[in-house]
């Protein structure tokens, strides 16, 4: 499914209106009915009480539309409008004077001591106040009205995007509404999915609003939620070759769990033969635990890294494999980090660098627009900070732009770890990715995630598609673990050995909720 800005979708509107004739009411009918659709179902109607909150734009409008239905069908519905009624016009101003003709309770408010009673006897609140065009931090009565709403310990339903979060951002605008459920028209906003607004949306439901395909799936959308394709068949035939040949270049001295976890956990996700070239002197502790891949002991500088010398047989070996992954605990040391870099430039097969080589690459990342096959970047925020050359905090505040102008400058696919990561390909469309969860934030994970996009494509991916059902699946092994032992104490190795029923789980199909979006 599509993601839109708060800018794409009023143009998506624009062009409903103005091209295909689908006029404002019926786009406001549409958004309204299936609010109302989505409260019947969860929580009833008839001889229920429902205290509904409009601002004065459209959103209120989509309020109106709720109330006229809660109304005819048995529930009892109270309108507060958050300001001068009579600012109303369209759409919105239609649906007031249809609902101002009706015995329904609806009031303007000035103070919200007056709508603290009616919050503390109703059954569901209903937060039409702002929706996406909020541009600026939350004060006044509309703050007042949202801590009561929050306070209230009612359920409450957001109309499009709980009022107070950014529509384009997720973030918070000084306060928002916590909602349980949420109903976002014609198609999620980037707010929706991105934290903090994802947990203040509660359960997450989308309707197109009668928008045809051509609008909602245009191609024009650069940015959607992650549901990568499905993997290939295992052939029933097939030998360890068959299922991927990938190079590990990773560790060095006290650094013995970023190789262990990133050439074991290709292997756990499907992968077939994984060569592991770390430093002579950590070798026997990887060993000791997990011997499944196979060792190409390298020498060493001072540090106990892995020394400039290694550069012709790491080439020679690059040529034999159909992956090289570079970077897992390789450490800072500057021999290295040069090795790091005559690797990238001499490479001619698809590279994934994470961790301590995306740090080697970070003082020259144009050299990564030379290079003669796809390359892979997997940073969190701290390292696109250094790729992209922006401060944490621009970084944050719109991740998805950024990323977006990185992948398409350096013509790399660039996962942007964090919650709800985002993959971002050199044609500057952007995945956001819906599994995982906060027990994942732990050390190791992101190696784990490494040999998982690497074992994605051996089982014979594209790169574009093995990076996205890499996220996937490594944050599906998440869920999966914290399922079973909860978020709390969850370790690289328990996401690692939790990859197998992942992939099964993903081999015979997922339930929706893996995809953080319901349609209605």
């Amino acid at each position: 499914m599509k993601v839109s800005s708060v800018t794409e979708m009023r143009d998506l509107d624009r062009t409903a209106i103005e091209t295909f004739g689908i006029r404002e009411e019926i786009l406001m009918e549409n958004a309204g009915d299936a609010v109302y659709a989505v409260m019947r179902d969860r929580f009833g109607i008839a001889g229920k009480r429902f205290v509904i909150f409009c601002g004065l734009g459209n959103n209120g409008g989509d309020g109106f539309v709720v109330a006229r239905k809660v109304h005819s069908n048995g529930g009892d519905a109270r309108v507060f409008i958050l300001g001068d009624k009579n600012r109303f016009k369209g759409a919105a101003g239609l649906n007031l004077d249809i609902i101002a003709g009706m015995p329904l309770d609806v009031k303007s408010i000035e103070d919200a001591s007056e709508i603290r009673w009616a919050v503390s006897h109703c059954d569901v609140i209903v937060d039409a106040v702002f929706g996406t065009g909020l541009a600026r931090d939350v004060g006044g009565i509309y703050g007042d009205v949202i801590d009561a709403v929050n306070e209230s310990g009612k359920p409450v339903v957001g109309v499009d995007i709980p009022s107070g979060v950014n529509g384009d951002t997720g973030h918070v605008m000084g306060k928002a509404v916590s909602a349980n459920v949420t109903v976002s028209f014609g198609l999620p906003k980037i707010g929706n999915l991105l934290y903090p607004g994802y947990a203040l949306c509660g359960d997450l439901y989308v309707t197109h609003i009668s928008f045809p395909p051509s609008l909602h799936d245009a191609d024009a959308l650069k940015v959607e939620i992650n549901h990568p394709p499905p993997l290939p068949p295992r052939t029933a035939w097939g030998h360890k070759g068959d299922f991927g040949d990938v190079l590990f270049v990773s560790g060095a001295a006290d650094y013995y769990g970023a190789p262990y976890f990133a050439a074991l956990s290709f292997m756990k996700a499907g992968g077939g033969y994984s060569r592991l070239a770390a430093p002579h002197s950590v070798i026997p502790a990887i060993a000791a635990k997990g011997n499944e891949m196979v060792f190409v002991p390298m020498a060493e500088t001072t540090t106990g890294s892995i020394g400039m010398e290694n550069l012709p047989s790491l080439m020679a070996l690059s040529e034999k494999a159909d992956m090289v992954v570079v970077g897992p605990g390789l450490s800072l040391d500057a021999e290295t980090r040069e090795l790091v870099l005559s690797l990238v430039g001499g490479i001619a097969k698809p590279l994934l660098i994470d961790g301590d080589g995306i740090s080697a690459v970070c003082d020259n990342p144009d050299m990564l627009k030379g290079r003669r096959a796809e390359t892979i970047l997997t940073p969190h925020l701290g390292e696109m900070s250094r790729i992209a050359g922006r401060p944490v905090a621009d970084i944050d505040a719109d991740k998805v732009a950024v990323l977006q102008k990185t992948a398409a400058e350096l013509g790399c696919y660039v996962v942007l770890k964090g919650a709800h990561s985002l993959v971002g390909y050199p044609d500057e469309r952007v995945f956001i990715n819906m599994t995982g969860n906060s027990g994942m934030a732990t050390a190791g994970s992101g190696d784990v995630l490494t040999g998982t996009i690497a074992a994605m494509f051996g089982l014979g991916l594209p790169i574009g598609d093995a990076v996205r059902k890499g996220v996937f699946v490594h944050g599906l092994a998440g869920d999966l673990a914290a399922e079973e032992t909860g978020a709390d104490g969850i370790t690289a190795q328990t996401i690692l050995d939790a990859l197998p029923k992942a992939m099964k789980a993903d081999r015979e199909g997922l339930p929706g909720r893996f995809y953080g979006v319901r349609v209605v």
